[in-house]
């Protein structure tokens, strides 16, 4: 049986919102180039219809990817979670203990990840070493200058 998969009520949200838009607009819509590039004669010199199956491949690929990982969901909403430790849906800020420069990142699922908005996945190397520590725990944590010894300075619980 496959690990649960989880995510925050948003990454759910969001989910769902792309296998629907999957089923009712990109799936019929490349049925119809199909078609169309069939009506173009010898499907063996046919780039249009080559490219048309490759993208349904894509999209099909896609919703069954999608419709795993929300039949294994488990959502966690952050908002209702409470505590001192760094767990999935935290909001945890780190501390370089040389430089002192803070980094702030939310721990979301894989496909919620976004290290532009500090939002990181669980299984990313940084939420791993964070997970179950506390406020004032050293944690290293292998970044691009090398190994960094970072402390934890907060850890919250907000909307995701």
């Amino acid at each position: 049986m496959p690990d649960k998969v989880p995510m925050t009520p948003r990454g759910q949200q969001r989910l769902k919102e792309e296998l629907k838009r999957l089923k009712e607009i990109e799936r019929p819509a490349v049925i119809k180039a199909i078609e169309e590039a069939r009506g173009h004669g010898d499907l063996s010199e046919n780039a249009e219809y080559d490219a048309a199956k490759e993208r349904q491949s894509f999209i099909e690929g896609r919703i069954r990817d999608i419709e795993s990982k929300l039949a294994l969901a488990n959502v966690i909403d952050p908002a209702k979670l409470t505590g001192d430790k760094v767990v999935f849906g935290a909001t945890v800020t780190i501390s370089d203990s040389e430089s002192g420069e803070e980094q702030t990142y939310m721990i979301v699922g894989e496909d919620e990840a976004d290290i532009k908005n500090g939002r990181i996945s669980i299984t990313a190397p940084v939420a791993r070493a964070l997970i179950g520590r506390e406020v004032g725990d050293l944690v290293k944590v292998k970044t691009p200058k090398g190994i960094r010894e970072m402390e934890v300075a907060r850890v919250r619980f907000e909307e995701a």
